[in-house]
């Protein structure tokens, strides 16, 4: 657990003035250069015409640090993934700003950390309530910088907005124990104390709520965080910096360092390996969370870690069809495709296998529209980037290849950019990518199976376990299915399976820890046992 003894020497009175009671005021800043007025209409127009109009002070684009918006010495664009057109400049963050801002963070932890559990709780609350109030212009954001469908968007800002409110409940339900040990003049007592710096990366498909989930938890258990959002998303990010410091968040409590696709190693492991940071959460890539597992290796930092997944959704011949379609459009085709809970391959039993197939095309023609996130009616938008494109592309190509059959979509939309035709494939086969890669896009490959020993057998083939979906009428199969399914999660008869109240994790290369729940509070805590005797 982190000590303050450095804070103590370096003047810990700094701090005095910016804990509850004295709001930091924060310089305004928007979609201009750092050194530039505080934005008006026209400017934002000629930025993106889809921000125009919303609040100029959550349009930021400097690094918060210390309470504070901090210009960097270059900035990156950030584009909008249905136009390419640029959405604005962020400043570009290097280790210098990283370690500034962890530096803000531990300070800021030896003050955090004494304030009253009711206090973080109605602090929490406030961020929450401010979060309700901005939550139009807040989707906006997220539909602008990551091209998600505005309804969509809109459902992700109450979700995120609903970890705050459920973490600020929790802050208070923070228990220890008294033990009775075999020594009449002893007690034992566990006490829970908050772990101190965390360091928090998040990905571009949630840039709100996977904020939030995290950040939430941290705050209520009285942890200070260092937030380094994806490069392709930041906004969402230091939209919440300004509301938190709205809310009357203490002064470096929530920092957060965008920076490039180019700066984005160094400052990782700038901020993973600095000795003042003892907790890393990470969101993204299995790849990338082995190498920060190096990085906490070295100091033995608590790590909690939500990874790749490679979601099987299996059809059983007793599952009602209608049902399991619902559950499979929800499942795959939210966010375009680009959820790490998505199903990613369908395992399909022979005697449904045809129905199924005819009605989920059916379906996806009928109920998925492409197009920009902010028109009516859309609900594929496009993917994040080129290189998102190109590997749903080659996954199509390479099951094609190999002998599957497109029953619908299968290649680029007519809309270019970054759009790919929602894409159902039949025929398809253990050796092909699709079923052993996870695609992050919205393409669909259908397997045929006859056992139900062979359908779990291909379902845990994979190495990692993040989520499994599965549709039976037969309650002793789904009691089987659901406990031997190798994932963290399961789905029996839904598609749709996140809730804050409910713990979030996978097992094998899917991750480390629970976020959300009662159970996200305890990855920033310790437990200190205390033995007092002389009773």
């Amino acid at each position: 657990m982190a000590t303050c003894i450095w804070l103590r020497s370096c003047g810990a009175r700094r701090l005095g003035s910016t804990f509850p009671g004295c709001r930091l005021r924060p310089r305004a800043g928007g979609l201009v250069p750092a050194s530039g007025p505080a934005p008006g209409p026209a400017q934002l127009r000629c930025y993106a015409g889809r921000l125009a109009g919303l609040s100029a002070a959550l349009l930021r684009t400097d690094s918060f640090v210390g309470g504070r918006w901090l210009p960097a010495a270059a900035t990156f664009p950030v584009q909008d993934p249905a136009s390419g057109a640029a959405l604005g400049m962020v400043a570009d963050c290097g280790v210098r700003e990283a370690r500034a801002a962890v530096r803000a963070a531990y300070e800021a932890f030896c003050r955090w950390r004494e304030v009253s559990a009711k206090e973080r709780s109605s602090l929490l609350r406030k961020w929450y309530n401010l979060m309700i109030q901005n939550k139009d212009d807040l989707a906006r954001i997220i539909t602008a910088e990551s091209g998600k469908p505005l309804k969509e968007a809109h459902g992700e800002i109450l979700y995120s907005a609903f970890f705050l409110e459920w973490f600020s409940e929790e802050a208070r339900r923070v228990y220890g124990d008294i033990i009775y040990t075999p020594a009449k003049d002893r007690r034992a007592l566990v006490l829970k104390q908050p772990i101190g710096v965390a360091a928090v990366i998040t990905p571009w498909n949630f840039p709100s709520a996977m904020i939030t989930r995290k950040v939430g938890a941290a705050l209520a258990a009285g942890c200070t965080v260092v937030v380094k959002p994806a490069e392709d998303t930041p906004f969402s990010a230091l939209a919440l910096a300004e509301l938190a410091s709205q809310a009357g968040i203490p002064s470096g409590v929530y920092n957060v360092i965008p920076c490039s696709r180019k700066n984005a190693k160094e400052v990782g492991e700038a901020i993973c390996t600095d000795p003042l940071v003892s907790k890393i959460s990470f969101t993204g890539s299995t790849t990338t969370g082995k190498i920060l597992l190096h990085h906490a290796a070295n100091s033995v930092k608590r790590v909690s870690m939500e990874l790749g997944g490679l979601a099987p959704f299996i059809v059983f011949d007793s599952a009602n069809v209608d049902q399991a379609v619902a559950g499979a459009m929800a499942s795959k085709f939210r966010n375009t495709g680009q959820t790490c809970v998505c199903s990613n391959q369908f395992l399909v039993q022979r005697g449904i296998h045809d129905a199924f197939v005819k009605a989920f095309a059916e379906a996806m023609k009928k109920n998925l529209r492409v197009g920009n996130g902010f028109e009516e009616g859309t609900t594929q938008g496009p993917l994040i980037n080129e290189k998102a494109v190109e590997k749903v592309e080659k996954q199509v190509n390479d099951a094609v290849s190999k002998g599957a059959t497109v029953v619908t979509g299968g290649k680029r939309h007519q809309l270019g950019k970054n759009f790919f035709e929602p894409t159902l494939l039949c025929n398809v086969t253990q050796d092909m990518l699709c079923t052993h890669e996870e695609t992050f896009g919205p393409l669909a490959p259908v397997i045929k199976f006859d056992t139900e020993e062979e359908a779990i057998a291909i379902a845990n083939a994979a190495d990692v376990g993040l989520a499994g979906y599965f549709y039976s009428q037969d309650p002793a199969q789904i009691w089987r299915v659901a406990e031997q399914l190798e994932v963290g999660m399961v789905g029996v008869n839904e598609g749709l399976i996140s809730s804050v109240e409910c713990p979030f994790g996978g097992v094998k290369q899917s991750g480390l820890g629970r976020e959300g729940s009662k159970y996200g509070i305890d990855e920033y805590l310790e437990l200190k046992y205390v033995c007092y005797g002389g009773l």
